[in-house]
């Protein structure tokens, strides 16, 4: 694969099309690309559209089905209202774990809102890696959204973060290249279909499937 013909594999990559050889090829160029490994994070929540798409969309309706502008203006609305208060919750729910958290690993706290949303925050170091990380995640209307903070001196590497539901599935929250040792604290926002009580444990690795740590939410 010609190095041009990578970089247009972002989209493909990130919409998991590529078949796992291409696939393995793309993410040892994600550890040497910066640009690329930024537009596999911006693509993340387009891949999460599409997969809740897939998942609210009955069999018998064709993929290639087209709505009218009527349902195409009222969805646009809808969106943009979820999307406030969706904002809204996350910040929320954040600042109230900074202000009653204490600094741990392993901690986890939960705060729920007036409409039933929450946020969940956790941390842990793993030994082994010494990679450290804290996930806050807050409900939102179709799934959750997720900000990560990530210490990691043992770079260049691609890296990802992992949502496991209770039920066994797994779900790329969020990718990231970690800088040539670099043990700065980096942060990513990221999202996921599943809601925060589906999600049973987030676990980092790298792109080729390396563990760094693991952060349980119970």
């Amino acid at each position: 694969m010609r190095s041009q013909e990578r970089h247009r594999d972002v989209a493909a990559y990130a919409l998991g099309v590529l078949d796992e050889a291409d696939a393995f090829r793309f993410e040892d160029h994600l550890m040497e690309c910066a640009r690329c490994a930024a537009h596999v994070t911006e693509f993340g929540p387009v891949a999460r559209q599409m997969m809740l798409y897939r998942r609210s969309t009955p069999r018998f309706v064709s993929p290639m089905t087209r709505p009218g502008p009527q349902l195409l203006d009222r969805l646009m609305a809808a969106v943009a209202n979820r999307h406030r208060a969706t904002r809204r919750r996350f910040l929320y729910g954040l600042a109230a774990s900074v202000a009653i958290a204490a600094a741990g690993p392993g901690l986890m706290m939960l705060t729920n809102g007036g409409d039933g949303g929450g946020a969940m925050q956790m941390a842990a170091t793993d030994a082994k890696t010494g990679v450290w990380a804290q996930v806050t995640a807050a409900d939102a209307d179709m799934g959750s959204d997720v900000q990560l903070k990530v210490k990691d001196a043992a770079g260049p590497r691609a890296c990802r973060l992992v949502a496991v539901g209770r039920d066994g599935s797994e779900q790329v929250v969020t990718s990231w290249t970690v800088p040539d040792h670099d043990a700065r604290p980096i942060t990513m926002r990221g999202s996921t279909a599943m809601h925060v009580a589906e999600i049973a444990r987030y676990d980092l690795r790298t792109a080729q499937g390396e563990h760094l740590v693991t952060l349980d939410t119970h």
